[in-house]
């Protein structure tokens, strides 16, 4: 069986300055990908690429067997793939609710208002504290709050995937692990499909079922978490040293 999204040696360019250089990989349907790499690697490029966001220089990328390269994003939405962009991007002066709605757009015409209300009620259930404020303007929220918001808006178009850029970033312990067990739910009870870029690699290991290493716009590594986990460089670079792989098995 075909992967659910398959990304064939594509290279991404900003100018002359080239941030992807054949990088390939596969999410296969119900799994968690986790794409880890330092400051610059490539990771959010990799998923401005996939959502049509980039212009590929080479490669392809297939969505359920479909080469989607001259897809606008409002189209991928429709197809069901969902992005949760790194830093938010929330529209402040909307209110909590009206953020999520837009999660929406492009597929209004295929949603009635009982359904819509449905969905609402689902993103309310995982994030309570959005019910609470959703009312409230968007811009007032706490960083952790903002971020729940920002999955919730890309979550109520109930994607088959949705691609999720450093949803830690900034945010206290306490709110990383409930961002983290929202993760967890969807993937088990919604089967919802995710590739993670995550700079948590410990938290991105621990859910993933998969992942990847970009280092330079290349992937430098991919294997199975628990592999990763016990590679040397693995830990050296990204789990802070010797022996964490061993804690978090």
């Amino acid at each position: 069986m075909g992967a659910l999204l398959e990304v064939e040696d594509i290279r991404v360019s900003y100018g002359a300055v080239e941030a992807l250089r054949g990088v390939t990989l596969r999410l296969q349907e119900g799994e968690i990908v986790a794409v880890l790499g330092a400051n610059g690697a490539g990771k959010t490029t990799l998923l401005r690429a996939i959502s049509g966001l980039l212009p590929l220089v080479r490669g392809r990328i297939l969505f359920c067997g479909r080469d989607i390269r001259s897809f606008a994003p409002f189209e991928l939405l429709r197809q069901g793939l969902a992005h949760v962009p790194e830093g938010r991007r929330i529209f402040p002066t909307l209110t909590v609710e009206e953020n999520l709605l837009l999660g929406l757009y492009g597929v209004r015409h295929l949603v009635g208002d009982a359904e819509r209300k449905k969905r609402k009620e689902w993103i309310f259930e995982l994030f309570p504290i959005l019910r609470e404020r959703r009312r409230q303007l968007a811009g007032t929220l706490s960083g952790g709050e903002q971020q729940m918001l920002a999955i919730g808006r890309g979550l109520i178009s109930r994607p088959k995937v949705i691609l999720m850029d450093e949803p830690s970033l900034g945010l206290a312990p306490r709110v990383v692990q409930e961002i983290f067990r929202v993760i967890r739910q969807i993937h088990e009870e919604e089967r919802v499909s995710l590739l993670l870029v995550e700079q948590n690699a410990r938290k991105a290991l621990s859910v993933a079922n998969y992942a990847y290493i970009l280092e330079n716009g290349r992937v430098a590594l991919e294997g199975k978490p628990q592999d990763l986990m016990h590679d040397e460089r693995v830990r050296s670079a990204y789990l802070g040293g010797s022996g964490i792989g061993q804690r978090l098995l």
